[in-house]
């Protein structure tokens, strides 16, 4: 494993101040930042929620009465190292719009509708080869008020965790061929165009469950020059 951190690997984040995504000119720094020396609790714990994982709650169609709406599809893939190593017990956790690109939130108040049978939150594990898998319906586009007849390509956001708080990296999923990539100012903050390819998934068919689901592998690399962009860098 890589011990010097690779800055070049910076280079695939968002820039912290992307104009046209509007919100980040509030919330980007304008003055240098301040490096805080960690303490020791800070790198040692708590293991933020691992052990609270259930089985079934890497299935978010089955997770109420009945079955969401839309187009089930599965989700998988590894949490690898800048080395392509997996990374074992990952928490991977997911959250996302319904198949009308709403969010069960109450800042979401766009006319569409809410289903009663999807919350649009997973979590799971990823096991000793770094491999994590959901089950899944497909989010649809939706508005969100950055700029005029702003939509946001579909997406799935998803957080990865450590053993602290603090190792905690967070990214989106998008599919391929979206024809909203173009107009989007979040996925166009990420400056490299090799590198918001790596927020892409790429269709399975392989693993795609003839009459059943559709298949989406996304490999999540933590740093490194095939690193995926992160949010929180």
């Amino acid at each position: 494993m890589t011990f010097i951190y690779p800055t070049d690997s910076n280079k695939a984040h968002p820039l912290p101040l992307s104009p046209d995504y509007k919100s980040s000119i509030k919330r980007a720094p304008n003055k240098p930042l301040i490096p805080m020396r960690h303490t020791l609790s800070e790198l040692t714990g708590p293991v933020y929620g691992h052990e609270t994982v259930r089985e079934g709650d890497s299935d978010l169609t089955t997770q109420h009465a009945g079955e969401p709406i839309g187009e089930r599809i599965i989700v998988h893939g590894h949490v690898r190292d800048e080395d392509g190593r997996g990374v074992p017990n990952s928490l991977v956790e997911i959250w996302q719009a319904n198949s009308c690109g709403r969010y069960v939130h109450v800042r979401d108040q766009h006319p569409a509708p809410l289903d009663p049978n999807f919350t649009g939150a997973g979590r799971t594990v990823s096991d000793a080869s770094g491999y994590y898998r959901f089950v899944t319906i497909k989010p649809g586009a939706y508005p969100w008020g950055n700029h005029h007849n702003a939509w946001r390509p579909a997406h799935i956001h998803l957080s990865v965790f450590g053993h602290s708080f603090i190792t905690r990296l967070v990214t989106q999923m998008y599919f391929p061929n979206d024809p909203l990539f173009p107009f989007d100012p979040i996925f166009n903050s990420v400056p490299d165009e090799k590198a918001r390819a790596r927020m892409v998934s790429s269709f399975d068919l392989e693993n795609t469950q003839p009459e059943w689901a559709l298949c989406y592998r996304f490999d999540i690399v933590l740093r490194g020059k095939n690193a995926t962009p992160m949010e929180n860098h």
